[in-house]
């Protein structure tokens, strides 16, 4: 009994304890991540722009709404082309002396995943606007508007970069609205976001609880059953630009309903606008590579263009799977 009467034993032993604990529990496995987990070989680290943009995404509690996790769940493929593994958050440093890096991984997801936002939606002209006013690209947004990032102006200066704005959002259509250096270096860093290929011959982990894929009644080539569902791929990899109604945003991204390049017959300009993007229409921002950056298949293509043709009052001919897959060799 002479050790629960002794106070500097108890002190000295329980201090001891506590510290054995900490190395056990905490800076142990710490070290042994370090040293297991690396980051993938093609991981590419934040530039200055990017680690200023990543203090702007913490400084604003994006993490409150989005998460930076693909699960290995199937209802989560549409965040990511493999669930997210520890490698992915290797190359996380401190901020500062006072600060640690959080993984940003977050537990709530009121908005989408951001693990591949960057491939999902590069485009600079979408972020901007979708940042000053959200529900001028998602009607139905229940995100903040973050208006505070921005400008207003009478006129442009040299070095501004404009955000093309719908009328309908401002109170004088004749100002201008201009992102501030904090708004661009928030956009930099979720364009960032990317998943990293893995090392040839490593395969991913599969995704659980599969579900049967659709099959589109819309296309040709290889037989309509072997298309995906075209609508689908338009909503998750199109809609938030063109809209959901295909006819885009004014001064911001071009309509698809009566177009004459979606309703024509030159397959081949069609087709490499979806997979290389394009950047020569006139009053519009450039559209990035979005077939390229989302790894589209001929048939995925086939699907998109065939939904778009006959959708909105859109009828023009159905291309076939032969057709694309013939543009996509050139490609190559």
């Amino acid at each position: 009994m002479e050790f629960y009467n002794n106070h500097k034993m108890l002190f000295w032993s329980a201090l001891v304890f506590f510290l054995f604990l900490t190395l056990q529990i905490s800076i142990l496995p710490a070290i042994t991540n370090q040293t297991v987990y690396k980051p993938l070989p093609d991981a590419k680290p934040l530039t200055k722009m990017e680690k200023a943009g990543k203090a702007v995404y913490v400084e604003n509690g994006c993490i409150a709404c989005h998460t930076q996790q693909v699960r290995e769940v199937e209802m989560d493929k549409v965040f990511g082309g493999r669930p997210s593994i520890p490698a992915d958050y290797a190359q996380n440093h401190r901020m500062d002396v006072w600060r640690n890096t959080p993984n940003l991984l977050g537990s709530e997801r009121t908005g989408p995943d951001l693990t591949a936002i960057g491939e999902r939606q590069p485009s600079l002209d979408w972020h901007l606007l979708h940042l000053y006013q959200p529900r001028a690209v998602v009607k139905e947004s229940i995100m903040p508007s973050y208006a505070f990032l921005f400008e207003e102006k009478d006129y442009l200066q040299k070095g501004d970069v404009e955000v093309k704005v719908p009328a309908e959002f401002l109170k004088n259509k004749f100002t201008k609205i201009v992102a501030t250096p904090k708004a661009l270096q928030l956009v930099a860093y979720l364009q960032s976001l990317k998943q990293t290929k893995l090392p040839e011959g490593v395969k991913p982990p599969d995704f659980l609880y599969k579900k049967e894929a659709k099959k589109s009644a819309a296309g040709g080539g290889g037989g309509a059953d072997d298309l995906p569902d075209g609508g689908e791929l338009f909503t998750a990899n199109c809609a938030s630009c063109h809209q959901a109604n295909g006819e885009g945003l004014p001064n911001a991204f071009p309509p698809l309903k009566g177009s004459p390049i979606v309703t024509g017959d030159d397959i081949e300009v069609y087709v490499n606008i979806i997979m290389t993007g394009y950047t020569g229409r006139p009053g519009y921002g450039p559209m990035p590579a979005v077939g390229k950056n989302a790894n589209f298949t001929p048939e995925m293509v086939t699907a998109i263009m065939n939904h778009e043709r006959s959708s909105w009052g859109n009828n023009a001919k159905p291309v076939t799977l032969d057709q694309v897959k013939a543009v996509m060799s050139q490609m190559k």
